[in-house]
């Protein structure tokens, strides 16, 4: 042990260290739960990308407006992207230059590990909690990762599977 005492950082220190308002629109990192089922997932969902700096795309269904109000408990309004139809939003993201990496158990998936930081504007997809990504929507994708597990469990909730994502893709893990 060093016997150095830990000492917390204070509300007031971190208001200092943060920013004052949330970054508009940067653009580089989109959460992109599609098939939701959970809203409070999507609250939690709406935190994590407050923190790394990214977007939240969210299909419009008529509980998602009230999931997310609910379970923001930001100060300030967070980046949130209005998605019609999925795979039309998807492929023109894709078109765009927007990589779409897929968080499902595949073949040939690259290890959360092993995923580097997002060097391009990139959207992390995830899939319904039970169901996964869509088969019409896999040919959207450009990688997939997957988060290597040792329980009984088949997968994570979407908001802990899309923070884990994002923290390594904004390089912060």
């Amino acid at each position: 042990m060093s016997g150095r005492a830990v000492r917390v950082r204070t509300r007031e220190d971190l208001r200092t260290e943060r920013r004052r308002r949330p970054p508009r629109c940067l653009g580089h990192l989109t959460a992109a739960p599609l098939w939701p089922l959970h809203g409070v997932n999507l609250g939690t969902l709406l935190r994590t990308c407050d923190a790394v700096g990214a977007c939240l795309a969210v299909p419009r269904l008529p509980w998602v407006p009230e999931a997310l109000r609910r379970g923001n408990t930001l100060r300030h309004p967070a980046c949130v992207h209005w998605v019609g139809d999925p795979l039309d939003w998807l492929a023109r993201q894709r078109s765009a230059g927007t990589r779409v990496l897929g968080v499902e158990l595949a073949e040939d998936a690259i290890r959360l590990a092993d995923l580097p930081m997002s060097r391009q504007p990139t959207i992390a997809l995830l899939g319904h909690e039970s169901d996964g990504i869509p088969p019409e929507a896999l040919d959207l994708l450009d990688q997939v990762v997957e988060i290597p597990m040792i329980g009984t469990g088949a997968s994570l909730n979407v908001a802990v599977a899309a923070s884990l994502v994002l923290y390594k893709l904004a390089g912060f893990a």
